[in-house]
C-alpha cells in the first residue's frame, strides 16, 4: 500500500472544484460519492497514477477518484465535466448499473496548520490529501451514500407493508397477494446482505491498520455521518419489515389452508350424500 507521504499528492491548484487560495482563503474541494450500480469491477484496471490499491484510488486531472467494489465511486476535486467523463469511462466495468445515479456531496478544506476535524457546518478540514487520509474520507462518504440509498429503499418497503398491516388491524382482513409479501421479504434480505456482506458499514477501512494516527479522523467522520447509528436503525427496520411480511404471509397461508380444508370437507359431504343416494335408489328399485 502506498505510504502516506504528503509530497506524493500535490494540492490541486486551479481546479474548478477548488477555491482560489487568495486573500488568505483556504483551498476547498468538492467531494461527491456516486452509487453507480451493484458492483464495480476493478480487476485489471491498470493505471500509472494509482495512489492506493484497496480501494482503488487514482488521479484524474487535478482531482482524485476512489472506487469501491460495492458500486460506489467517490470523486474529489473534479469539475462536473470531469465527473461525467470519469463515470462514462467506468460504465463498462459497472455490474447491474443503477437506473438512476444517486450521490451525496461534501466539502473538504485543506488546513495545514490545524488538526483534522469537521466543523459544525459539515466541512471536512484536513491537513493534506495524502493517500491514506484521502481513502479514509472516501470510505466514510461511500458508506454514507449507500446508507442513504438503503434508507430510502426500506422506506419504500414500509410504504407497501404499512397499509396491509393497518387493514389487518382495522378489519381483521388479511391480504391476498402472497407473491407481493415474498417480494417484500426478498427486498429486506437484499438490503441486509448488501450492508453486511458487501459494504460492511461498521468495519474500518484497511488503511487504518498501518495508519493508527488517522483513527481520530475516521471516528469523527463516523460520528458526523452517524454511520453506526444509522446502520443499527436500518437493521432494526429490516427486522420489522421481515417479521411483518412473514406474519402476513403466514396468515395468508393459514387462510388458504382453511379454505382448502373446507373444500375437502365439502367434497367428502357430497361424496357421502351421493353414496346414500345410490344406496336408497337401489333399495327402492
Amino acid at each position: 500500500m502506498p505510504q502516506d507521504n504528503p509530497a506524493n499528492i500535490a494540492l490541486p491548484a486551479g481546479s474548478p472544484a477548488t477555491d482560489q487560495a487568495a486573500a488568505g482563503s483556504r483551498p476547498r474541494l468538492t467531494a461527491r460519492a456516486f452509487i453507480l450500480g451493484e458492483r464495480i469491477d476493478t480487476a485489471g484496471l491498470e493505471r500509472s497514477d494509482v495512489i492506493n490499491t484497496v480501494p482503488l484510488a487514482f488521479r484524474v486531472g487535478e482531482g482524485y477518484a476512489v472506487l469501491f467494489r460495492y458500486g460506489v465511486a467517490v470523486l474529489i476535486g473534479l469539475s462536473p465535466i470531469e465527473e461525467d467523463e470519469t463515470i462514462r469511462g467506468l460504465r463498462p466495468r459497472i455490474v447491474s448499473p443503477a437506473s438512476q445515479v444517486e450521490d451525496e456531496t461534501a466539502i473538504i478544506e485543506i488546513t495545514p496548520d490545524q488538526d483534522d476535524q469537521i466543523d459544525p457546518g459539515g466541512t471536512i478540514k484536513v491537513r493534506d490529501l495524502a493517500p491514506a487520509r484521502l481513502v479514509v474520507i472516501a470510505d466514510a462518504l461511500a458508506k454514507n451514500v449507500v446508507l442513504a440509498h438503503q434508507e430510502r429503499a426500506v422506506s419504500q418497503v414500509f410504504d407497501i407493508v404499512e397499509p396491509l398491516a393497518a387493514k389487518l388491524a382495522a378489519g381483521g382482513r388479511t391480504p391476498t397477494d402472497r407473491s407481493n409479501m415474498l417480494k417484500v421479504i426478498g427486498q429486506s434480505l437484499l438490503v441486509r446482505q448488501r450492508l453486511t456482506g458487501r459494504v460492511e458499514v461498521e468495519e474500518k477501512p484497511d488503511v487504518l491498520w498501518d495508519r493508527w494516527d488517522l483513527e481520530r479522523l475516521h471516528a469523527r467522520l463516523v460520528d458526523e455521518y452517524e454511520l453506526k447509528e444509522r446502520a443499527a436503525a436500518l437493521a432494526r427496520k429490516i427486522d420489522v419489515v421481515g417479521e411483518t411480511a412473514r406474519a402476513l404471509t403466514d396468515l395468508i397461508d393459514a387462510a388458504r389452508s382453511l379454505r382448502l380444508e373446507i373444500a375437502i370437507v365439502a367434497l367428502i359431504v357430497v361424496e357421502v350424500l351421493f353414496t346414500f343416494y345410490e344406496f336408497f335408489k337401489h333399495l327402492w328399485s
